[in-house]
């Protein structure tokens, strides 16, 4: 008998069509993805399993849970099946934890709120779980809280919680979108091992083909609430029938064409910057201790080139960006932007902040939702002596949002009524609109799905064409700054330990931890290449 089986399943909220007779099925031990792009239906299909959609949602089909049927069960039964017999696995790990309770604790709350077992055992459970999922008690005590943690940690922390109980089936939302490429590698081991070790299912929702090829043994396909294809993995990804599929394959290996940069005089000058932070004392009277995020970087951007920035969450990448920006003031070394330094004395120099600027990876986080496009994209003029008014205003409004192909008449709305996709391109506009000598991209496309990552990754390659950009990309996507970048610098502890020309790097790696990333990178198998 299958583990879950999904029938027919049809959703509406409020009369919209959500899902449309969604067929799955998941055997014991079995791992089956499901992909797509966002609004395709697959949380909601998983929301369906836990039974928590939203409000004024209605559900139609069958939903079998070792062969229960989940849609005929009342809220009591179901409170008793989550975390039990159902674990689910958040995309953002930081929002699923509560940030004022032990990781201990809320590994705890799970067994204990099922009354699995008393509080003595229930500690040593969770101590023993936490150490399954890479986390021992001597190094990761109990008494720890989510924000002493990094994100890959946290996550592991989230699918402790799942587990706690051994469920019979494993819900992964996006378990990986957020992480490097090593930890990211790190957490589909261990999820396969965690399936392999306790023989339940997993079904592992992701919009990228490249996260699950060599991991799941069923892919589908959804598009628009239903599935529009599905099949073992490797019989899939050989022989795609549907275009959508097509689609989303190409997306995910997308190349881009740059234009060749223009032999220039340097831009950007880093020479021997150090950046500290200063650690709790350990005792009342032990000397001050410190942290060394970024130590002794050098390097040079000149104009018009692309340069990368790789390397693992913790190694000084944002800290690095923050001292460029001026944001940050470094304890030793110098930043020059065309040949003026970024700080005068202990204050950054507004006369060079105003000729960068930064696109973030959460664009609808670095908007304030109450002001409309016009105003949002316009806000670098405030570092400008004599910004635009009247007409000309509106002409640069205009231009910029036609450059990021969207349109004049986008001017008036407000940043919810639009697409992730979309919003990128405001926040791009917004950085181009004062013509700023360099702008920095800070995990710009890590957060979109594969087509729309596609689509901003072209956006790029064009506006180095008609701007003659020069950017430092900020990433954690191996892929992406492969076919975005000019050079790249690869990020270990603080330190630059390999750069050069980005097809060299990544073709000949030569320092031990670029391999690493490399080796640890998701790819498409060769052989699936898409049929005419």
């Amino acid at each position: 008998m299958s583990l879950l089986q999904i029938e027919n399943l049809s959703l509406t909220i409020h009369g919209a069509l959500i899902l449309k007779q969604v067929n799955l099925t998941i055997d014991p031990g079995q791992i089956v993805a499901v992909t797509g792009e966002s609004g395709s239906g697959k949380s909601m299909t998983a929301l369906a399993v836990m039974q928590l959609p939203p409000n004024g949602a209605e559900m139609d089909g069958t939903i079998r849970l070792g062969g229960q049927d989940l849609l005929t069960r009342s809220e009591v039964e179901m409170c008793a099946l989550r975390g039990a017999s159902i674990g689910m696995v958040f995309q953002e790990p930081m929002t699923a934890l509560n940030p004022v309770k032990t990781i201990g604790d809320q590994v705890m709350e799970t067994i204990l709120i099922h009354k699995a077992m008393t509080l003595t055992p229930a500690r040593a459970r969770a101590e023993e779980v936490l150490t399954r999922v890479g986390l021992p008690s001597d190094r990761f005590p109990l008494s720890r809280y989510p924000h002493e943690l990094s994100g890959g940690q946290r996550q592991r922390v989230v699918i402790a919680m799942a587990i706690a109980l051994r469920p019979k089936l494993l819900i992964a939302d996006e378990p990986t979108t957020a992480l490097d490429v090593t930890t990211q590698a790190q957490i589909l081991d261990l999820l396969k091992g965690l399936v392999r070790e306790y023989d339940m299912g997993l079904l592992m929702i992701t919009h990228d083909l490249a996260v699950v090829a060599d991991m799941a043994d069923q892919i589908t396909v959804m598009r628009q609430g239903e599935v529009v294809e599905s099949g073992p993995t490797r019989h899939l990804l050989h022989n795609m029938q549907h275009p959508y599929t097509r689609m989303l394959f190409e997306a995910s290996g997308h190349q881009v064409t740059l234009p060749e940069p223009a032999q220039s005089h340097p831009l950007l000058e880093v020479n021997q910057v150090v950046r500290d932070y200063r650690l709790p004392r350990k005792g009342l009277l032990d000397a001050p201790r410190h942290h060394r995020a970024v130590d002794g970087v050098s390097f040079t951007l000149n104009r018009g080139e692309r340069l990368g920035l790789v390397g693992e969450s913790g190694c000084g990448k944002s800290t690095l960006t923050k001292a460029i920006l001026g944001l940050e003031e470094v304890q030793s070394g110098q930043i020059l932007l065309d040949g003026q330094p970024v700080f005068t004395g202990h204050k950054p120099n507004l006369a060079v902040r105003k000729k960068m600027q930064v696109v973030f990876q959460d664009p609808y986080g670095s908007f304030n939702p109450r002001h409309r496009v016009a105003r949002l994209i316009t806000e670098p003029f405030h570092l400008l002596e004599t910004p635009p008014t009247g007409s000309e205003r509106q002409d640069r409004i205009a231009e910029m949002l036609v450059a990021v192909g969207l349109g004049p008449d986008d001017a008036g709305k407000y940043i919810h009524e639009f697409s992730g996709g979309q919003r990128q391109r405001i926040a791009i506009a917004r950085a181009l609109i004062i013509r700023p000598e360099l702008i920095l991209f800070d995990e710009a496309v890590s957060a979109l799905d594969v087509s729309v990552r596609a689509q901003i990754l072209d956006l790029l390659a064009e506006l180095c064409e008609a701007y003659d950009l020069t950017y430092l990309f900020i990433s954690h996507d191996l892929s992406v700054v492969h076919t975005i970048t000019d050079r790249v610098l690869v990020m270990q502890s603080g330190r630059i330990v390999e750069q050069g020309e980005t097809d060299q790097v990544f073709t000949t790696p030569k320092h031990p931890y670029t391999q690493t990333l490399i080796a640890a990178a998701p790819r498409l198998p060769e052989l699936g290449k898409v049929p005419a």
